[in-house]
């Protein structure tokens, strides 16, 4: 019988957010007749928003990444990997320099967000990661946006660069057909943060010449900002706010249409499980992976800008569930996308 390959996932926690969603969903559901997997997680369990069954988590119950270095290094030397594999840009940096203590084990960086979007004024970073990036193995890229991200402005070699997109994590059941509400119920849900663009949603919804709901689900520093703009905006009253929960199909299949604000983005999962269970999007054309789940007039709109996405808000579309959801199960089932990561670890493994 061939050896098991030891690999460790590393993440800064489990809290609300895309990378801990999916690097702890792969962990838990990679091959075990092939891989030993564990979860090392920088911070606390107590903040854990994500359930990982099946194989051993280990906290380090720290504050920040920088603190728990030492400690890092004695579990990797502990557990021995073949594979290290890790999400989210600061952590990456941390992995990278740590990689130096382990000459014999493969590092793999998976990317959480389009860099050059944040950081492309900032030489010092741009600088860090350029240096830091080229100590993996492999580097996972969410979309073709964020590859092409990583090679043109951190000057990564594209042998290094392997796509995979995030999985649906969770197939619940679909609208069996989509009854439209007598007053249009919209849904966002995401981080409460500027480049999520919810500020320009709600100046979009301002103008809709008839009544509506609008459900915001998530947290994040810019709560209080959005509740001013809606009630400067006179339109506080349509809003519901929505804290963190894991249980948002009954948000998405109770919704007529998901909204998409942002600027930028890696892979939002959010829009992807509202696809899945057949609720349509509205989103903007941006860098990143939302082009690449949205099929035009199939499973919702790519828009430009907000005047031409008013104009989509107010057409009426007779959408198919059933449509809606093919066009993303056939590309992100969880099988096929587990696959995806299972070969590349074989790959770099064997290299």
């Amino acid at each position: 019988m061939n050896k098991k390959i030891n690999i460790v996932f590393v993440l800064p926690s489990l809290a609300a957010g895309g990378a801990e969603r999916i690097i702890s969903f792969v962990s838990s559901n990679i091959d075990k007749e092939k891989f030993n997997s564990s979860l090392i997680i920088i911070g606390f369990e107590k903040d854990a928003k994500f359930a990982v069954e099946g194989i051993p988590v280990n906290y380090l119950n720290s504050t920040r990444v920088l603190f728990a270095v030492p400690k890092l290094i004695h579990q990797l030397k502990s557990v021995k990997p073949n594979l290290v594999v890790s999400s989210i840009f600061h952590l990456n940096i941390a992995i990278a320099i740590i990689s130096f203590f382990f000459p014999k084990t493969k590092f793999i960086a998976r990317e959480a967000t389009i860099l050059g979007s944040r950081n492309n004024k900032k030489i010092f970073i741009t600088s860090m990661i350029k240096k830091s990036y080229r100590r993996f193995h492999a580097i996972i890229c969410q979309s073709k946006d964020m590859s092409m991200d990583l090679m043109e402005n951190y000057d990564v070699s594209p042998e290094k660069l392997s796509i995979i997109n995030n999985p649906i994590t969770t197939l619940r059941d679909l609208k069996i057909k989509i009854e439209k509400n007598e007053v249009p119920k919209y849904i966002t849900i995401g981080r409460l943060e500027k480049v999520k663009g919810h500020l320009r949603l709600l100046g979009i919804l301002s103008k809709l010449p008839f009544p509506y709901e609008y459900t915001v689900v998530g947290e994040g520093s810019l709560k209080e900002r959005i509740y001013e703009e809606a009630t400067a905006l006179g339109i506080l009253p349509n809003i519901n706010f929505i804290p963190f929960t894991n249980d948002v199909y009954q948000f998405l299949t109770s919704h007529d249409l998901f909204l998409q604000g942002s600027y930028v983005e890696g892979f939002p999962n959010a829009l992807l499980e509202s696809c899945s269970v057949g609720t349509p999007v509205i989103a903007f054309d941006v860098p990143g992976g939302t082009k690449e789940i949205i099929r035009n007039g199939v499973n919702g709109f790519l828009v430009k800008d907000e005047i031409e996405f008013l104009n989509k808000l107010m057409k009426k579309v007779d959408w198919s569930p059933q449509s809606i959801r093919n066009e993303v199960v056939n590309k992100f089932n969880s099988p096929e996308i587990i696959g995806q990561y299972e070969s590349l670890f074989f790959k770099i493994y064997k290299n």
